[in-house]
């Protein structure tokens, strides 16, 4: 998804949905709009809440007003989200992938410098396939005290993760993919799923393929990341393990993520949870919401003001000055927002033609 340079220079506004969410998600939401103008990102936002209703028959649904306002712009950028303790009652995640069928979670993982942890070289995607796997929410009571949940895996959904992965590699200069499963013991649903990366590996000749127990992968990850490139899993496996890669650079607060869709659409998210401890204490961390956002940009084809506010970013967090705690620091929320953005503003006014991360593939 391109955004078209207006004639005679700039860049024309598009518009995203922005849903803040629950907890800190509106206070980081507002921190990454406050950046967004002061690096004059070309973005209007269309503020939308979402809290799941009940439709027709029963059935648990978003609110018209969001799915519309989706629908309009095909992009979304949204905080975290909780889940009401209640029977029946679903996950507004699950049901925001369902409904607009975002079949790929890409979570980048790279070593943030002047942000010590463990590793320093960490440079890897996981790609998780979104819609089915354990999370396909089919469970039912056998007897009493005996329950049975249903892990679907089809050959449609595990080709096109596995499409989607060998894209990404090529359109970002990556060199392997890894498919991770566990084949050895489910044979028939992982199997499924591998067979479907072997046969999609044989159309990406200039791309290695291997692939891996998962728990391999978990052994090899935390002895050398380094080794891995691209990964490809099915939708558990997909999110522990990428939950584990953003623990070696830091954490989810420092880790952006995209879910790419059927038809265009795309929402992309911070990953943390909602922190209610801290909500409206001007203490959260908004970066990864803010690098989700950049992400964003790039798959909108803004690749420029993704790379300055980027650049604004890194910089802020290695000069150490204005820091949240989750980074060491005792910044507040607004004190680092206030920094990134006169950072962007000043990126902004200078020329930025490196690249730091790879631009996002577009949705194949």
């Amino acid at each position: 998804m391109l955004s078209p340079a207006v004639p005679g220079g700039g860049w024309e506004m598009q518009t995203v949905t922005l849903i803040p969410g629950d907890g800190i998600g509106p206070e980081i939401s507002a921190a990454v709009m406050k950046i967004f103008e002061a690096a004059k990102a070309p973005i209007r936002w269309e503020e939308r809440n979402v809290t799941a209703i009940k439709g027709p028959g029963g059935r648990w649904m978003i609110p018209p007003d969001a799915k519309e306002s989706m629908d309009r712009s095909k992009i979304g950028l949204k905080g975290p989200l909780k889940t009401p303790i209640a029977a029946g009652h679903p996950s507004m995640n699950l049901l925001l992938r369902k409904t607009f069928d975002l079949y790929a979670n890409v979570r980048p993982c790279v070593s943030i410098e002047g942000y010590k942890t463990p590793y320093t070289d960490v440079n890897l995607v996981t790609i998780r396939e979104n819609t089915e796997g354990e999370y396909s929410g089919i469970e039912h009571v056998i007897v009493d005290g005996v329950v049975q949940s249903i892990k679907l895996i089809t050959e449609e959904a595990s080709r096109r993760i596995a499409e989607y992965a060998f894209e990404y590699a090529r359109n970002n200069q990556r060199t392997s993919v890894t498919a991770v499963h566990k084949a050895n013991i489910m044979r028939m649903s992982d199997g499924l799923f591998l067979r479907k990366c072997r046969e999609v590996a044989e159309n990406y000749k200039d791309i290695k393929f291997t692939e891996m127990y998962l728990d391999t992968v978990c052994l090899n990850m935390v002895q050398d990341p380094t080794q891995f490139d691209v990964l490809v899993m099915p939708n558990l496996y997909g999110d522990i393990l990428s939950d584990l890669c953003a623990g070696l650079i830091g954490g989810l607060g420092v880790t952006p993520s995209g879910n790419i869709g059927a038809n265009g659409v795309a929402i992309f998210e911070s990953v943390h949870g909602t922190a209610p401890d801290i909500a409206g204490m001007d203490l959260a961390n908004p970066t990864a919401l803010l690098l989700s956002a950049v992400m964003m940009l790039r798959h909108m084809g803004l690749h420029d003001h993704g790379n300055k506010i980027q650049v604004a970013c890194f910089d802020t967090i290695r000069d150490k000055k204005v820091l949240t705690k989750d980074l060491g620091g005792n910044s507040k929320c607004s004190s680092l927002q206030m920094r990134f953005a006169v950072a962007s503003r000043i990126w902004n006014e200078a020329a930025v033609t490196e690249l730091l991360w790879e631009p996002e593939s577009p949705p194949i």
